[in-house]
């Protein structure tokens, strides 16, 4: 696997361990060349802060509103001023308001549901268009998302479900349409990995420990490398006939039934 000299976009880089941060950290020691993005205000701080621990320093540090469109067509121009093409794009961004987890599903107002969709799975095609003019001139351009299984329901996870479920289809739709533009289009399924974003889920802790006990391989909820390494590998032109796939990398816990 090389990515050298490929040019990769990762939007949702919070802290160092954050999934953001440790897919642009993967990239980096196969050779990518990377830009980070973040929503504007005190992520895109937090971001700019930590950029330094990176085993390179970033091309640069971006902000955008990821549910706005005027925000990503600036994004978008402000790469087309440091790249000619871009080969790869992280999709590394989830958020559901408090009241849509936690076990309130049957009581969570539309609005909260449609804010975890829009930020969570509609982004996907937002920013993944809002790049195409891009991804267009790379040869053999990759977008990856992350998810969460979707395909049963968790205790506690509740909205956050039905907008995974509705990322992974987004991740086949826009396989399909932009495959004959050359571009593939995947998602990682992950195990429960001990992030900021983990731990603003209500009993997170409470599913993150079936892992360990379940999965045949053995699951660390501190180490992000396995996904972020997978990541890479679908950035690399090693996957260059894989798309519209969800790959699991969750120690095999989605195999077994007990």
């Amino acid at each position: 696997m090389d990515l050298s000299g490929r040019k990769i976009l990762v939007f949702g880089v919070l802290t160092e361990t954050s999934m953001g941060f440790k897919i642009a950290e993967a990239a980096m020691r196969q050779g990518a060349d990377v830009i980070l993005a973040n929503a504007p205000g005190r992520p895109s701080s937090i971001m700019g802060r930590i950029a330094g621990r990176l085993p390179k320093e970033p091309i640069a540090c971006l902000s955008a509103d990821i549910t706005e469109p005027g925000d990503l067509a600036a994004l978008a121009e402000e790469i087309a001023g440091r790249w000619d093409a871009l080969d790869g794009v992280v999709h590394a961004v989830a958020f559901a308001p408090q009241d849509a987890l936690g076990g309130n599903f049957l009581n969570t107002p539309f609005e909260s549901v449609a804010t975890a969709m829009n930020v969570s799975a509609f982004s996907l095609k937002a920013l993944t268009t809002s790049m195409l003019p891009l991804l267009e001139k790379s040869d053999g351009a990759s977008v990856v998302s992350l998810t969460f299984n979707a395909t049963v329901a968790w205790p506690v996870y509740d909205w956050m479900g039905p907008t995974k479920a509705a990322l992974e289809s987004v991740n086949r739709y826009l396989a399909r349409d932009l495959g004959p533009k050359g571009i593939r289009v995947n998602a990682v399924d992950s195990g429960p990995i001990t992030t900021m974003a983990g731990k603003s889920i209500p009993g997170f802790d409470e599913l993150a420990k079936l892992w360990p006990e379940r999965a045949p391989l053995g699951w660390d909820t501190s180490d992000a490398t396995p996904v972020a390494d997978t990541v890479a590998f679908l950035l690399s032109n090693a996957a260059r006939a894989i798309t519209g796939q969800v790959l699991h990398v969750d120690g095999g816990f989605s195999a077994v039934g007990a």
